[in-house]
């Protein structure tokens, strides 16, 4: 029986780690597709999917996994996105749309725009949820409701397509925002790269006999530094412009801090910290609404 609130057929969602199952718990959750499939290389992961009923199916054969999908998601790091993008320019799945849920932008556009046929409709994703924690058995039907979700359209794509994926998103709970390819990596690269990095940097700098005396306020500083590093290294490389930029802004407070307290300088060092303050209270009224 057709169900009114289906926006999809078959959604086949390539990897099915923490988001990717969230993801195909959420759609059959919010009753947007007849059918699941989940498409990855590791048969344990692929099982697990499927007994928490993330995925109606599981296979690790990529070309059988998107047959008959109207929707593909790529659930996968950056740089297996990029290889996916290029598996797929010589499939020609006509009229299929294709989105993903890359932490930059800028490259997987382009290379979508470039190798993919004209039948094939991109629509550049990135939903801004994640943890640290990894796997299917993380996942969480929840987890995109209330969300941002950064689409990143350009002049190239296809209207009816953008539509359908930006009214995916809303059914999934998410607050849609548009932005082209590189004005999403260059805020993303302060907001979200640069403070997994800050993380990674603190607990490198800190002595490992210190951490048994860590209070709770290291804990919450650092929390996503026990992300996954492969996945980071990717976000890193492939957005490293936006992201030295925003690491050298950062260097230059932390030099800036230090002046101020080589010197004593106490006006200096409470000016920095009344900015940055002031900034923080600012970000917590921006989410009370």
């Amino acid at each position: 029986m057709f169900n009114r609130k289906e926006l999809f057929r078959r959604v086949a969602i390539v990897g099915v780690g923490f988001m990717g199952a969230s993801l195909g718990l959420a759609i059959k959750k919010k009753g947007l597709a007849r059918e699941v499939v989940g498409i990855g290389r590791q048969e344990t992961s692929l099982r697990e999917a499927t007994d928490l009923g993330a995925i109606d199916e599981g296979t690790m054969d990529f070309a059988k996994g998107i047959v008959g999908a109207d929707l593909i998601v790529l659930a996968t790091p950056v740089n297996t996105i990029l290889e996916l993008i290029e598996l797929l320019g010589k499939e020609h799945k006509r009229g299929c749309i294709i989105t993903d849920l890359g932490s930059t932008k800028a490259l997987i556009v382009e290379r979508a725009e470039k190798v993919l046929h004209h039948s094939v409709l991109f629509v550049g994703s990135h939903p801004l949820v994640g943890s640290e924690k990894r796997g299917p058995a993380n996942a969480n039907a929840a987890l995109y409701e209330g969300a941002s979700c950064v689409m990143t359209p350009t002049d190239k794509t296809n209207r009816l397509a953008r539509e359908k994926i930006k009214q995916f998103w809303t059914q999934l709970g998410c607050n849609v925002k548009l932005m082209n390819p590189t004005e999403h990596d260059q805020v993303l690269a302060y907001i979200s790269h640069l403070p997994h990095l800050t993380a990674y940097a603190m607990m490198k700098a800190i002595p490992e006999n210190f951490l048994e005396h860590a209070p709770q306020g290291l804990k919450d500083t650092t929390r996503i530094a026990a992300s996954d590093p492969q996945v980071w290294k990717d976000i890193a490389l492939s957005n490293h412009k936006p992201l030295l930029k925003a690491l050298d802004e950062t260097v230059k407070v932390l030099a800036a801090m230090r002046k101020a307290i080589v010197a004593r300088d106490q006006e200096a060092l409470v000016d920095i910290f009344k900015q940055s303050k002031e900034k923080r209270e600012k970000l917590d009224r921006s989410h009370v609404k």
